[in-house]
């Protein structure tokens, strides 16, 4: 297996053991994403990095009545999400998979950097609920290495689409995953 294939396992792993943290009381809260309740980030999270992630590996588009579902509706969500981000999972571990382009429906690019976006999903939006929940999102220096080379390489382009605050001033000798979400806008300091 490739080394961003065990980044998106570590960021998933991360993110599944997060939503089993969000309890029923805080989903109509405030998130720390800007007009977000932490139902619409877990949602937001849900379609995207479970549902998403397992689409792109097959090369489909998402389904509307996915698009349009309410995922916290099911008391069992959380762990409904882990089971479908172990099958996404799954789906990006065939060799072939890798190869050719992966076409969103808003923009094609090859698999590998498809791969490398979701694990920012992932780990961005992954912190923002841990935030959002009082929990914490941890990921080891490699992982937050990688994920620090992804959201420089895209930061501006996300900006330009409001995806991305203006950066956050992080020290140089900060752990990547800091300066990673400092770039991309969030206060690593909470």
């Amino acid at each position: 297996m490739n080394d961003i294939h065990t980044h998106l396992t570590v960021a998933a792993a991360e993110a599944a053991r997060v939503a089993r943290g969000v309890t029923a009381d805080r989903l109509a809260q405030p998130s720390v994403c800007a007009d977000w309740t932490v139902r619409e980030l877990v949602n937001h999270l849900v379609l995207y990095t479970g549902h998403g992630l397992e689409h792109r590996a097959r090369r489909e588009q998402l389904p509307e009545e996915i698009v349009q579902r309410d995922f916290t509706a099911d008391a069992d969500w959380a762990e409904r999400y882990a089971s479908q981000l172990d099958r996404a999972l799954a789906a990006w571990e065939k060799p072939d998979v890798w190869d050719g382009e992966v076409d969103t429906g808003y923009v094609t690019m090859p698999a590998t950097v498809i791969a490398s976006l979701l694990v920012k999903e992932l780990a961005l939006h992954g912190w923002d609920l841990a935030r959002s929940t009082g929990q914490d999102f941890t990921v080891p220096e490699a992982t937050g290495r990688f994920l620090l080379g992804v959201v420089e390489e895209h930061a501006e382009t996300y900006r330009q689409y409001d995806g991305f605050a203006e950066p956050f001033e992080a020290q140089d000798d900060a752990p990547a995953f800091a300066r990673a979400l400092a770039t991309s806008g969030r206060d690593p300091r909470g």
